[in-house]
């Protein structure tokens, strides 16, 4: 068997395999002859049919099952011999010759990485802290969530809740099946188009209203991207709202039973403080992804791309089977970037944890592990149930993992604290997390 090994670019390899006449007919041979000796024939007694009807009737067969096999225990042992790691099944061409058999295999291979000294890696820390007016501002936000709300007759302005009935229109014709009704708008909760709550301001029940605006050019809908539509719209009600006071019966509702609105607020500031642990290890990770990314360029493997954006697109299976139309919907473009993004970073890494030899630490596993259950009615069973499913299992301890890089990773790298308001970095947990 002759092999030879050509590049074809930092991740692409071309492998072409010979494989003598004379290695596939022996192996032919044999097969034959095993299979004489349980084939049926008719007019045959098992076992003594003769060879050349074998030959005959099975002959084809046997050789292309033969090739088969050859292809992969060849490519297999020639990978094994130039100590090569495929990424992805390859690209299988197959040639037959004088000389016997031959195939050409275009595949790709994982990336070899060169590690960065991280001591070069200059990364900015965030540190912050909780502040009174942090914890105000929250306390405002669960009063918003009870809020009520009240009808009154004079104009609408900002905040106030508007129901009302409305229809759209391309030149006489609606663009929907009938009007909205009894539709409810918070005016500057950015619901709707841009422009058309601030049609709304100062109107009052019962009025009637008929606007132009046009729809975003980005606009999800592309018959109504970029186009001007006509809105009539008729008032049915505005509302203003009224929040609650802080007393013994709103704490109640948020499960203070005692009704102790010290109580509250303390259980509150903790909620804030695990709140902020979470999203000040986020937002460290991140910024230690991007320096660690920024300073490694990797060639991303095909295969590995493509399973990584099927990942992506896993959550929309459902609704891209009933509506295919949806996909073109989807920022792909985005997708496949982001993808790309993950691959490397997820390469780098692997490549990390080799080089360093690290393992997850059993402890802080744990640790992950009773944190989670502690949500759950019986933590000790959900404790007992990660450790019963080794899946499952290796998920947590490959997080712990990635957690003891970026631990690591800050010790060697330059690190410069940060103040980041509580605010700020909470909204851009939000936007990271889609919430």
């Amino acid at each position: 068997m002759q092999i030879s090994v050509e590049t074809t670019s930092a991740i692409g390899r071309k492998m072409t395999v010979q494989i003598p006449e004379e290695e596939i007919q022996s192996e032919v041979a044999t097969r034959l002859k095993s299979l004489a000796q349980r084939v049926k024939v008719a007019g045959f007694r098992p076992g003594k049919v003769p060879a050349h009807i074998v030959r005959q009737r099975f002959g084809k067969q046997v050789r292309e099952e033969v090739i088969y096999d050859l292809i992969g225990s060849s490519f297999n042992a020639a990978l094994k011999e130039h100590a090569l790691r495929p990424a992805g099944e390859p690209k299988i061409i197959p040639q037959e010759t004088q000389e016997g058999f031959a195939f050409e295999a275009q595949f790709e291979v994982y990336p070899e990485i060169e590690l960065v000294s991280l001591d070069t890696l200059e990364i900015r820390k965030p540190v912050c802290q909780i502040t009174e007016a942090d914890l105000e501002n929250m306390l405002e936000r669960l009063r918003e969530q009870k809020k009520t709300w009240r009808a009154v007759e004079r104009g609408s302005a900002t905040g106030d809740r508007i129901t009302l009935t409305f229809e759209a229109f391309q030149g006489d014709q609606p663009i929907a099946e009938g009007k909205v009704e009894h539709f409810q708008i918070e005016l500057g909760a950015g619901q709707m188009i841009p422009g058309f709550e601030e049609k709304l301001l100062g109107s009052k029940p019962g009025d009637h209203l008929e606007f132009e605006l046009t729809f975003p050019e980005d606009y999800h809908a592309e018959n109504l991207a970029g186009k001007t539509v006509r809105f009539e719209v008729d008032v049915e009600q505005v509302e203003e709202f009224e929040l609650p006071q802080i007393d013994a019966e709103f704490v109640k509702g948020y499960g203070i039973e005692s009704g102790d609105v010290e109580e509250f607020r303390r259980e509150v500031l903790a909620n804030m403080e695990r709140q902020l642990k979470s999203a000040l290890k986020e937002e460290i990770k991140t910024r230690v992804f991007a320096a660690l990314s920024e300073r490694h360029s990797i060639p991303v493997p095909e295969a590995l791309l493509k399973q990584e954006i099927q990942r992506m697109l896993a959550p929309f299976a459902k609704a891209l089977k009933q509506e295919p139309k949806l996909l073109n919907q989807l920022p792909l473009d985005g997708i496949k970037e982001s993808a790309r993004k993950r691959v490397s970073l997820s390469l780098l890494l692997a490549e990390i944890v080799k080089v360093n030899q690290f393992k997850p630490d059993p402890d802080r596993v744990r640790q992950a592990i009773e944190e989670l259950a502690e949500n759950y009615e019986e933590p000790e069973k959900v404790v007992r149930w990660y450790y019963a499913h080794p899946e499952q299992l290796a998920q947590i301890e490959n997080l712990v993992l990635e957690d003891q890089v970026v631990d690591w990773i800050l010790t060697q790298a330059k690190v410069t604290e940060e103040p980041v308001a509580f605010g700020e970095l909470m909204n851009k947990q939000q936007r990271r997390t889609g919430a």
